[in-house]
């Protein structure tokens, strides 16, 4: 039986796992192997909101394994650390609890083809106290870990008899991508909620401070302009101290210090700026750019290797019709991947030519929370003017999510899920307070 392998159970690997399963793993045409760290998925471009405490960890991650049994495909936990392909192997570390217990030994799992999904890291460029100092989202541990921090803050600054420190209740994000800009309006609801369950000695307006450090000239720099200006203008608003034009030269305990000289002091810094791919595939004797990312052709295919394909952010795929450029590291661009392997894939086992990938730009929408949200759609179909805010805009960014959920349950599963979730939403906090 053909051997797919799938390593990386982010947005485009869990999808991809999905649908073979249904597809060749059900009829027994292939046994199809996703290959994941975790013990489960959460949607990553909504995890500004679990650091901001507005959506609820526990309830919107979703298990591999039980993924795996409902949708015909088998998960194994672990980190690939190695790829022998002229055995074609994959070979993970072995992996421990939280406790440091061995759960699973170092061991291998072969393949026919190999599916390369595993996403994207922040890129720090070497800045000094990042490591150290700040907190990164690109997992839901680490934005849980923020949320924590952030209650924490809270509930010291209440508690305290004396007046409030430099750096206390304010929080500096690094990096004015959609990220950063989202996480900054989400705070700026999420700090108010937390002052309204009787923390009565902080005053939002005067206490609290978000400031949003970004190097370019202006936020949203990869997004038409006239998104950015919207999102500047609604920050504005809530009063973000927006940095443009701002370079950090360093991170320090209690402060972000800028090229310039300026020091902004910080009780939380979140980094936020750039993305990469992980440093072990430079490893793997594939081709490789100085983000990190495999080099692939038009099919997916790493260029050095057809067996080995690569999709998501950890891809550089050109984008057909607007070379030299790539295809944008997006849940969107994920997700249209995996639709293409899933049918690709079934023309492999039938010995037929592989299709080229055609990235389809629908636009971009960056959500202010509550406030509003801002974007453009259709992308390159109309030129990008098709400009949407405000609740259409909203419906349209939450939708995005909702195709995410229907692509992994179906249309009923997710239509009830939403339902259920939307009637206990009715009975919690309407910020997580722990």
């Amino acid at each position: 039986m053909h051997n797919i392998v799938i390593v990386g159970g982010g947005a485009g690997g869990l999808e991809l796992a999905t649908r073979l399963g249904d597809t060749l793993g059900k009829s027994g045409r292939a046994r199809i192997t996703l290959i994941d760290r975790n013990r489960r998925h959460f949607w990553k471009p909504h995890l500004h909101e679990i650091a901001a405490g507005s959506m609820d960890l526990d309830v919107h991650a979703l298990d591999y394994l039980a993924q795996s049994h409902w949708h015909h495909f088998r998960y194994r936990i672990g980190e690939m650390t190695s790829i022998d392909r002229t055995h074609r192997l994959v070979h993970l570390a072995p992996y421990h609890d939280e406790e440091g217990v061995v759960v699973t030994a170092a061991r291998s799992f072969p393949y026919d083809t190999l599916i390369l999904a595993v996403g994207s890291l922040t890129n720090d460029f070497g800045t000094p106290g990042v490591a150290e100092h700040a907190i990164a989202l690109e997992t839901p541990e680490q934005a849980d870990r923020f949320h924590r921090r952030l209650v924490n803050a809270f509930l010291r600054a209440h508690a305290q008899n004396g007046p409030l420190g430099p750096a206390q209740l304010r929080v500096a994000i690094v990096g004015a991508g959609a990220t950063g800009v989202e996480l900054a309006a989400e705070l700026h609801n999420a700090t108010r909620d937390l002052v309204s369950y009787n923390l009565d000695r902080i005053d939002p307006e005067k206490h609290t401070h978000i400031h949003l450090i970004e190097a370019s000239p202006r936020i949203l720099p990869a997004l038409p302009e006239r998104i950015s200006d919207g999102a500047h203008r609604m920050l504005s608003k809530l009063k973000v101290q927006v940095h443009v034009g701002a370079r950090v030269a360093e991170v320090l305990p209690q402060a972000v210090r800028l090229s310039g000289g300026e020091t902004i002091p910080a009780e939380l810094v979140v980094w936020a700026a750039g993305v990469k791919a992980p440093e072990f595939l430079t490893h793997l004797d594939l081709e490789t750019n100085a983000l990190n990312q495999l080099v692939v052709l038009d099919t997916l295919q790493t260029t050095r290797d057809e067996r080995i394909f690569a999709l998501g952010d950890c891809a550089a795929v050109s984008w057909l019709g607007h070379e030299p450029r790539l295809v944008p590291p997006r849940a969107q661009a994920a997700h249209q991947q995996a639709s293409h392997l899933a049918h690709q894939l079934n023309r492999l086992l039938e010995d037929r030519p592989l299709k080229a990938f055609r990235y389809r730009d629908f636009g971009s929408l960056v959500s202010l929370g509550k406030y509003s949200t801002v974007g453009n759609l259709m992308g390159n179909f109309v030129g990008g003017n098709l400009w949407v805010e405000g609740l259409f805009a909203r419906w349209m960014y939450l939708s995005l999510y909702k195709m995410h959920e229907m692509a992994l349950h179906g249309f009923w599963k997710m239509a009830l899920s939403t339902v259920a979730r939307f009637i206990s939403r009715r009975t919690e906090p309407h910020v997580k307070l722990h």
